[in-house]
């Protein structure tokens, strides 16, 4: 069988509770694959645990337990520094995320000067970035405050890409947007996924958005995984009582 390209195994991560010498543990032994150029969404609700495995899968926090390995190496072994600008990640607040005091071009530019990107090369690539989000070169000269909501959110999807990365991790990067804008970044996601052969994992507490972009999906409850399978299939058919009841919350429209 061909190896995944993230494969992560039995990841268990405790907290410290406040006061007192106990943890909780908020993640139970998660199991998860990633094809090259897959979409696998990550479903649960608030608390169960999606973050937590999100900070992971980018290697922000190291799990106490279990392993994450991209193209067969450690993720958090001698190879990190090799595959760190493999994955990249867009995180949720498009205005919290973006340096307020920083030009764009420097915002998306900055992942480059990590790998000792000249600067030439680095002008050339972001202007490439931006390009690829549907935004013009001249972008690069203002500040994030000169765009909406849904412009910041494509000029971090830029700031992502311009590593060339093989893998974007996508922390409910639409949930803060207007629904307006919405559907614009998603099918963004859905274009560059398809013309770039990015593989994702998009993490939503949203069925209709994982619906709309993943080929698979992973459904946590209370930090354990209990169903994976082709999003279709799951969403159709449901084998956990937990993923039928996501299902029954969703609004259903109203017919006159």
């Amino acid at each position: 069988m061909t190896e995944p390209l993230l494969r992560a195994k039995n990841l268990v991560r405790d907290y410290p509770q406040p006061g007192s010498r106990t943890k909780r543990r908020v993640l139970h032994g998660i199991d998860l694959e990633v094809a090259k150029g897959e979409c696998l969404g990550i479903i649960g609700e608030s608390g169960s645990g999606k973050s937590t495995l999100a900070r992971i899968l980018m290697g922000l926090e190291a799990p106490d337990e279990g392993s994450v390995t991209f193209r067969g190496s450690d993720f958090f072994g001698p190879a990190r520094r090799a595959i760190r600008p493999h994955i990249q990640a867009v995180f949720q607040d498009p205005y919290g995320s973006l340096d307020p005091r920083q030009r764009v071009g420097a915002i998306v530019g900055e992942p480059l000067i990590a790998l000792g990107v000249g600067r030439a090369a680095r002008q050339s690539r972001v202007a490439a970035a931006l390009a690829e989000v549907s935004l013009p070169a001249e972008a690069a000269e203002k500040y994030p405050a000169m765009f909406s909501g849904g412009q910041r959110q494509r000029i971090a999807i830029a700031r992502a890409l311009v590593t060339r990365p093989a893998l974007v991790i996508a922390d409910e990067p639409v949930s803060a947007l207007d629904v307006s804008v919405q559907a614009q970044v998603l099918n963004l996601l859905v274009d560059l996924r398809a013309r770039l052969g990015l593989a994702c994992v998009f993490i939503s507490h949203d069925l209709a958005v994982v619906r709309h972009v993943a080929q698979r999906v992973l459904v946590l409850q209370a930090g354990r995984s209990v169903e994976q399978g082709e999003t279709a299939a799951v969403l159709r058919n449901p084998a956990n009582p937990f993923t039928r009841s996501l299902i029954d919350a969703v609004p259903k429209p109203v017919r006159s």
